[in-house]
């Protein structure tokens, strides 16, 4: 829903298009002068001003130029029933996003189409802006690069590598790893940087709508096509699109992708005219192609065009050693210090296994930081998801829990590392009682507790190895 607000000297017609609009899902409200227009900007705000030109004075045009003088992010459509060309370049001129002839013909669907259109455009720009500073940050390091993990260095370097070229890249990883990012920054560190960037999630488009928002279709198509309509591989021309979640498309779509891959050009829904396109691909996907391959649900040779420069991003619980860098940008975005959260807040973050990956642990400092208030957050405030209840709900077998494993899985490696943790807590750091509350030999612990990123602490090295001596002698 977007606020609009109406402006015409005609009352009948202000608001017979207020009515249109708010029956769209809009919030829209009409008055019939520029004097009453202007007030009621500077008492609150509208995304949209849809005035027409011809008005007692001031008109729409000295309306115009005020609003973007006063409220530059405001949009403003100009209507008249007296339009030339000569009126629309001095209007476009003086900053109206559009201009539409004021006509008993025109559609109520028209004007919501040029609204639709318009709407899409600033939020290009705005999109365009934050994903400009987002990928300054990637370069200087201190975005999604956070971490001393040698698998997501080598991700990042693979990265940058490939922008230069117009190669098709595959992004691999599970959801929550950096796979929408990652592909942001191989386009804008690219030669196509100044082109369109262009996403389209494959999972959260309904499949029979899919096709016609990649490829367009022509006015009558289908119900409901009322105008034509460009596809996101028209609107990427000279650019880049990223199909996110790649792995959803259906065989049908799989098809059309592949012809696209090949020879640069489609058709679009009820046309019959072969377009072509310059388009860099971009695909990501947390599925396994492979066996999608051999279960047949992927077509083979789709997957080897997409598929010519593969990136895998790790798993957070693939790479420990990044976790508390990661707590510290979060909380410093938050404007809070690396102590906001208490030692055992720490450790109980590092027990958990972030199905979920970066994303999630964002989502979990952003919460606890809520309902920490002015507090320290402790594990009290960090509320975890499934995986974690099910790890606490696990059932007793020979004296020990074993935890259920979740629907999304879990892993030995974090689980181990979870463990060892939570030993050295309840033994309050003596090494030698933790390594008896988990059946194992100080030298195993410490092959552990390094395996896992742990650091070994002050009674390491050659004490160690006496303490080892002496505890394993009969």
């Amino acid at each position: 829903m977007i606020r609009i607000l109406v402006v015409d000297d005609e009352a009948r017609g202000a608001d017979l298009l207020r009515r249109e609009l708010a029956d769209r899902g809009h919030a829209v409200e009409a008055l019939t002068s520029s004097q009453a227009a202007l007030a009621r900007l500077a008492e609150a705000s509208f995304d949209l001003v849809l005035t027409d030109l011809r008005m007692p004075p001031p008109d729409g045009l000295v309306l115009l130029a005020e609003i973007k003088r006063r409220w530059p992010a405001t949009e403003v459509i100009l209507m008249t029933a007296h339009g030339d060309e000569t009126t629309a370049v001095q209007a476009m001129r003086a900053g109206a996003a559009d201009y539409l002839k004021k006509d008993p013909r025109v559609e109520p669907d028209e004007i919501q189409v040029r609204i639709e259109r318009l709407l899409e455009a600033r939020g290009g720009r705005a999109e365009r802006e934050r994903l400009t500073r987002e990928v300054e940050a990637l370069r200087t390091g201190t975005l999604a690069v956070i971490g001393r993990s040698d698998t997501l260095a080598r991700a990042a370097a693979l990265a940058r590598k490939v922008a230069a070229t117009d190669a098709t890249v595959l992004l691999r990883g599970e959801s929550g790893t950096g796979k929408d990012l990652f592909a942001r920054a191989i386009h804008f560190d690219s030669p196509r940087s100044a082109g369109p960037w262009v996403k389209v999630n494959c999972g959260a488009i309904p499949e029979n709508l899919l096709e016609s928002e990649l490829f367009g279709h022509e006015k009558g198509a289908f119900t409901g096509a009322v105008t034509r309509k460009l596809g996101r591989f028209e609107q990427a021309d000279g650019g880049t699109i990223f199909l996110d979640e790649i792995g959803e498309l259906s065989p049908a779509l799989q098809v059309k992708l592949l012809q696209v891959l090949e020879e640069k050009a489609f058709v679009r829904v009820g046309g019959n005219e072969t377009r072509s396109v310059d388009v860099r691909i971009l695909a990501a996907t947390n599925r396994d192609l492979e066996g999608e391959v051999g279960e047949g649900r992927f077509r083979e040779d789709l997957f080897y065009r997409l598929n010519v420069f593969p990136i895998v991003l790790p798993p957070l619980r693939g790479r420990p050693g990044d976790l508390e860098p990661l707590v510290h940008h979060f909380l410093a975005k938050a404007g809070s210090p690396p102590d906001k959260i208490t030692p055992e807040g720490y450790r109980a973050l590092a027990t958990y296994p972030f199905p979920g990956n970066v994303r999630e642990l964002a989502h979990v400092i952003e919460r606890a930081l809520i309902i920490a208030g002015g507090d320290p957050i402790t594990p009290d405030e960090l509320l975890f998801q499934p995986a974690r209840r099910a790890i606490a709900a696990g059932f007793l077998e020979g004296g020990f829990a074993v935890p259920e494993i979740p629907d999304g899985g879990l892993s030995l490696e974090a689980l181990e590392r979870a463990l060892v943790l939570q030993a050295l807590d309840k033994a309050k750091g003596n090494k030698s009682a933790a390594a008896r509350l988990l059946g194992l030999t100080r030298r195993t612990l410490y092959s552990r507790m390094e395996k896992h990123g742990l650091g070994l602490g002050a009674d390491a090295g050659e004490a160690n190895e006496a303490a080892d001596a002496a505890e394993e002698r009969p």
